[in-house]
């Protein structure tokens, strides 16, 4: 377990403490549906169709029951589009996930994951205390740290080079997930 989320399980929970957590690649397992992104032209309606399918990632899950444990609020900040809000609180639920807030992407924003997350970051605390952000995107977690947040950087999906490429492409080039 990173340092960071060392910090976050030892940090004392008042009631205005959140953990906050990414779902693809943090959660969810998603490379089973990265085919339909790879090649152009990308079929992104298969791509979000398959969410349902999607493994968990029992790293990140156990995560969040620790931290749900600790006594923080669990935030979920999700590059998904809130037009997937309904699937992917079901996906949340057969997964056993700590009930939490669900921050979605708006579909109409298309900016890149390190341009979104950091944005809904700061509104998520202005009203709760950010005791860690754990995110699988190299870029945001990079973003992140520069700017002060006590980010912990997901590796566990262990995507091969072309599906970590896919998914780089898919949430800082496309602002889609």
């Amino acid at each position: 377990m990173s340092a960071a989320a060392r910090a976050a399980l030892a940090e004392p929970a008042d009631g205005s403490t959140v953990a906050v957590l990414d779902v693809d690649g943090v959660l969810a397992d998603v490379r089973h549906r990265l085919h339909h992104v790879e090649r152009t032209p990308k079929d992104w309606g298969a791509f979000f169709a398959a969410m349902d399918a999607d493994g968990p990632l029992e790293v990140g899950i156990e995560l969040a029951r620790l931290l749900d444990e600790a006594g923080h609020g669990i935030v979920y900040l999700t590059g998904r589009q809130e037009a997937h809000r309904g699937l992917t609180e079901r996906w949340m639920r057969e997964q056993g996930l700590p009930e939490g807030r669900l921050v979605m992407r708006p579909s109409s924003d298309r900016r890149p994951a390190r341009q979104f997350k950091p944005s809904a970051l700061r509104r998520i605390a202005a009203s709760a205390r950010v005791v860690v952000v754990v995110d699988d995107d190299d870029a945001v977690v990079r973003v992140l740290a520069q700017e002060g947040w006590p980010v912990v950087h997901a590796t566990w999906m262990h995507a091969g080079r072309s599906e970590q490429q896919t998914l780089f492409d898919a949430q800082e080039a496309e602002g889609l997930t």
